[in-house]
């Protein structure tokens, strides 16, 4: 992909290239997530890009980065949008919106999800998006004693993993999960019942402290077993993060239990037909930049 568009600034022409980024590319994406205190993980990128290597899209002004998005593609029906960041310095002058229009063209025909701050969900829903449910970020401290009832997700088929996550996402995502539970420093565990897979949840270290996401449960005594046994794997001193779905009461016990306190929201919004998941067995979202 790539596009000029003409922008005049001030009496100046400039030309905005719009095109695919790069590996490296997507590195400066996740380093602008950083600044905007999104706590990005330290090994994001490589997961992002494994989901969808043509999936990300930037914007370039005489040679310099001024915008990104993200736009992965799932299965032939779905597509997530995250990463859609300006330079501070290249704000207010249209080159969002150039970029934006050319990521939801990418994903042309899909049914498109994202979550958006509350800031921005104005402007969404003026795209198509309309609002599914709102997520909170919550922030508690690790530390703990694991439980007998988890075990160790590599112990767990690669097939019956992809089977049980496709009840909570809209398609497959078998190269992004298999990135996802793998990385260097991540804790991936899972939870059975009757010998088959009931829950699964990962940690994985960000620039602060860790996010736990995935955490899926077939009922609420299995995400507490998980979550006591993530934050084990985690020392007392550092913070743990965890995205839940509001309208999961569950959910919102659960970290309540834990002491966990809120950080900010976000809606899930979808443009065309919201996908079929298991919200009421949601605990933790497993990305607000990929779904």
């Amino acid at each position: 992909m790539e596009l000029e568009i003409n922008e005049t600034e001030k009496g100046m022409n400039k030309i905005l290239v719009i095109k695919t980024m790069t590996r490296q590319e997507v590195d400066t994406a996740i380093d602008w997530a950083a600044v905007e205190g999104w706590n990005p993980g330290i090994h994001d990128a490589d997961c992002f890009w494994r989901a969808d290597p043509t999936g990300f899209i930037g914007g370039w002004v005489a040679d310099e980065q001024v915008a990104t998005i993200s736009v992965v593609r799932y299965g032939r029906s779905f597509g997530f949008l995250g990463l859609y960041i300006v330079r501070p310095d290249f704000r207010g002058k249209g080159y969002g919106m150039q970029v934006w229009n050319a990521g939801l063209d990418y994903l042309e025909g899909r049914t498109v999800g994202l979550d958006g701050v509350p800031a921005q969900q104005d402007n969404y829903h003026k795209s198509g998006f309309t609002p599914a449910w709102n997520n909170a970020r919550y922030e508690g401290r690790g530390g703990g004693d694991a439980v007998s009832g988890t075990i160790p997700l590599k112990s767990v088929s690669r097939e019956e993993l992809i089977d049980y996550d496709r009840q909570f996402f809209a398609e497959p995502r078998d190269g992004f999960l298999e990135c996802w539970i793998s990385r260097p420093g991540t804790q991936a565990l899972g939870a059975l019942h009757d010998g088959r897979l009931a829950g699964y949840g990962v940690t994985r270290r960000c620039l602060n402290g860790y996010k736990i996401g995935p955490l899926f449960a077939d009922r609420p005594e299995i995400a507490e077993d998980l979550l006591v046994s993530l934050k084990a794997g985690i020392p007392e001193s550092e913070a743990v993060f965890l995205d839940i779905p509001l309208s999961n009461a569950e959910a919102f016990a659960l970290v309540e239990r834990h002491g966990m306190h809120p950080v900010f929201e976000t809606a899930r919004m979808y443009r065309g037909k919201a996908p079929h998941i298991s919200v009421a067995r949601t605990y933790g979202i497993t990305s607000f930049e990929l779904g």
